[in-house]
């Protein structure tokens, strides 16, 4: 399986999240959303012009700034 950024994922596409780099604060707010290692996650849509990910883990939406999920890393496939 290989390991990518959350951003370079396609609306549609799903996958594990596998690493979350971010500083700690960010890190703890990410968690109580749901951002957690091993938890499956679901691109809805991009925004236009470089704007924020729509994106569903288990029953919940979230939208995510870009810069954000450059700093996710999820594992494709099964």
């Amino acid at each position: 399986m290989a390991t990518v950024n959350l951003e370079t994922l396609k609306p549609g596409e799903s996958a594990t999240i596998a690493a979350v780099h971010t500083d700690r604060a960010l890190y703890y707010r990410l968690a109580a959303l749901g951002f957690r290692v091993g938890k499956r996650i679901e691109v809805i849509r991009h925004g236009r012009f470089s704007g924020p990910l729509h994106v569903r883990i288990g029953a919940t939406d979230i939208m995510l700034r870009k810069k954000e999920a450059q700093k996710i890393e999820v594992q494709t496939g099964p």
